[in-house]
């Protein structure tokens, strides 16, 4: 089959190394590399380099809305685009293109959250499951019929960062297994009264609320380690917390209960133990090896 391939992080490589495998990637769609670093080095996406080791085409167009673009997708003739957290919206034109139209591999269980961070609302909301969704892109936002999708355990400790690892890998198997006969999975449609909004992660919302209760900041911490990552402010200087458990303790919100050999900090109805840190500019450790050399005064870090 004649894939094209539209994706830009690491969610998307093991799709496109399996899709390499099995079918003929006639061209990769990705973003535009960025310039970074003291030496303005070009970064590639890691979708953008696994293209290259493979000799094939990439395109990094700044839009898929104009004419020209879209005749430019058309002319490529493939079977199916398959679309893997690209990042930039296909107009109808693009979705229309190839007799297959455009397949997503979408890291939820349909409809449960469609939109930009399905992996960390998911932990944030305190799911026990998700899942891999190989959908038909329509033109609404993650609402078109469903092929195939398959769920797993969110287990109790699980980060942001293990869920990804493991969804990008599922999300890679379905692909396949669809494309593979596709006239096995038909069409299903969403119900939309199931649907939630996974917003897009935002740079405020990291910093963390000690007046929160202590479940919601457990499940926010494990959500978004290990990037972006929850934070607070001590004494001008940041410190995110990337590993914590609850602690059946009890204090004002947001003050350090114990802190020798531990560190507790309570929140509005108990507290959390906070087990692995960074401090601002330093490498991740575990809470006790901060404490050797650091110590938070009994003060609120609110």
């Amino acid at each position: 089959m004649k894939v094209v391939f539209m994706g830009t992080p690491d969610f998307a490589v093991p799709a496109l190394r399996r899709l390499i495998k099995e079918h003929k990637v006639v061209c990769v769609y990705t973003r535009e590399p960025k310039i970074s670093g003291r030496g303005n080095k070009l970064n590639k996406t890691p979708v953008h380099s696994v293209a290259e080791e493979n000799g094939i085409e990439v395109r990094t167009p700044k839009t898929l809305r104009s004419t020209e673009e879209q005749r430019k997708f058309a002319e490529l003739k493939a079977d199916v685009a398959v679309v893997a957290a690209y990042g930039l919206i296909l107009p109808k034109a693009v979705l229309e293109a190839y007799p297959l139209g455009c397949l997503n591999i979408h890291a939820s269980l349909l409809p449960r959250w469609r939109g930009a961070a399905p992996i960390q609302r998911c932990i944030e909301a305190g799911d026990n499951k998700s899942g891999v969704t190989i959908m038909q892109i329509a033109e609404g936002l993650d609402t078109g019929d469903m092929l195939l999708k398959e769920e797993t355990e969110i287990t109790e400790n699980m980060t942001g960062g293990e869920l990804h690892d493991t969804l990008m890998n599922l999300g890679a198997d379905l692909i396949s297994k669809v494309l593979a006969d596709i006239k096995k999975y038909p069409p299903q449609k969403q119900d939309n009264s199931l649907a939630c909004y996974a917003q897009k992660l935002e740079k405020e919302e990291c910093k963390i609320d000690f007046n929160q209760p202590t479940e919601k900041l457990y499940n926010k911490i494990r959500a978004l380690n290990p990037y972006p990552a929850m934070y607070f402010e001590y004494e001008g200087e940041r410190f995110k917390i990337l590993q914590a458990e609850i602690a059946h303790l009890n204090g004002k919100a947001g003050t350090v209960i114990c802190g020798t050999n531990e560190l507790v900090i309570a929140t509005c109805d108990g507290a959390l133990k906070i087990l692995q840190i960074q401090r601002q500019g330093k490498r991740p450790m575990k809470a006790e090896e901060l404490l050797r050399g650091f110590s938070f005064k009994q003060i609120s870090l609110i």
